[in-house]
This record gives C-alpha cells, structure tokens and sequence, in this order.
C-alpha cells in the first residue's frame, strides 16, 4: 500500500543548510526534485530575508556546483541549483531509491522531508540506505493513504467545487499567487467576497475530511 513518510535532518546535514550561517531567520522551501542521472534541485525558495546578493548567502559546499538566482518577490528568492554528481546526501537517496519527495523544508533547526512510496519497504530502504551512508535521520510520521476522494467530493457543494478547481488552475495557490479573488470573481461572475467565501467553505470542507481520514487510519 502507498504510504507517506515525514523524516528530518539536522540542518547542517544538508547542504543547502550553510544558508543558515549568514541568514539564520530565512526558510528554505525545495520546489521539487527531478531524479536523473544526475541529480538536480530545479528551483528552491528562500523566504524570509531581503538581501542585495541572495547567492553569496550559500557558502561554498561540496554538494552543490551552482546556485543563480531566477527570480524575486519582497523577501522571497527563487533559485535553481545544480547538484554535484558524486556528493552522496538524502538528495542522491531519494534518486538511487526512487522514492519520490512531496515537500521539504529547512530552517535554522532542521530539514523536514515528506516523501511517499508504493509501498512501505521503499521507505525502509530509504531509511537503511540513509544508515549505510551515516546520514542521520529520524523518521517522525508514517502512515499509509487511504482512499477520501468519495467524502471529499460528497462534503463539497457544486459551487465550492467549482471556485476550488478555478482557483487551483489558475495560479491562486502558487507563492506568488498568479491571480486575485476579484480575477476568480469576474471569470465566476460574482464578487470577490462571495469567492472568498466558496474557497474558505470548501477548503474546510477538504481538511476535514482528510484530517477524518487520518485519524481513523492512525
């Protein structure tokens, strides 16, 4: 059965950590991954912080080739990182394993990494491929999805689920978000307060019913 895992790594287990040398307030936010043959963090976000030369906060390291800065927003920078081929960290892990990351997050205290396998021995492996390799990690949450699309669909109205799905493919989501509720409102062709309304309902709605879920399969 497909089961998600959250583990974490002290923050200067990873080479992106030496960011929380000099900027020690900042998030680190990893955008995804894409496992090749060699292997590349496309786009990170660094939040947080307003500084002139963002690269020059990533002190030299021997997992990471290049760092660029693609993009800015106030205090978030977008960045893409070239990985080096033969530095061996949870990164290179999650490629050889081909266990695929959800999400990771690092601050000044940890990395915390959610990742989700097919079954639950991809995430053993990953975990004994982690020892063999002395990466000190410590698994925090386990547990196998179960199926909530049906309760999910059931406790939305027809509104709710129409305003979500526009909002979703629109961009409303994103860090930046692409669009505004008065964007949302005009292509619905009601308010903004009435947007806002649908998309608070319907997100209460959705966490309720996986949150349930969760806790029955707990």
């Amino acid at each position: 059965m497909a089961t998600e895992a959250t583990f974490t790594v002290p923050f200067d287990q990873f080479p992106l950590g030496t960011v929380f040398e000099q900027l020690p307030n900042v998030t680190v936010e990893l955008e995804r991954i894409i496992p090749a043959q060699d292997v590349v963090i496309p786009y990170l976000w660094v939040r947080g912080t307003k500084v002139d030369d963002i690269e020059s906060a990533f002190t030299a390291h021997p997992g990471v080739n290049d760092i660029r800065l693609v993009d800015s927003v106030e205090d978030e920078y977008l960045l893409r990182v070239e990985w080096a081929l033969d530095y061996e960290d949870v990164l290179t892990v999650l490629a050889e394993t081909e266990v695929p990351l959800i999400e990771a997050t690092g601050t000044d205290k940890k990395w915390t990494f959610e990742v989700r396998g097919d079954e639950q021995s991809d995430i053993a492996a990953l975990q004994r491929r982690c020892r063999e390799l002395d990466i000190p990690i410590t698994l925090t949450e386990l547990h196998a999805l179960t199926p909530v699309e049906t309760a999910t669909e059931a406790a939305l109205t027809d509104t709710q689920q129409e305003a979500l799905i526009l909002a979703y493919e629109r961009g409303y989501f994103e860090s930046p978000r692409e669009v505004t509720l008065g964007d949302l409102g005009e292509e619905l062709g009601i308010s903004q307060q009435a947007v806002g309304s649908r998309l608070r309902g319907g997100i209460k709605h959705v966490l309720g019913s996986t949150l349930s879920a969760f806790t029955v399969d707990s």
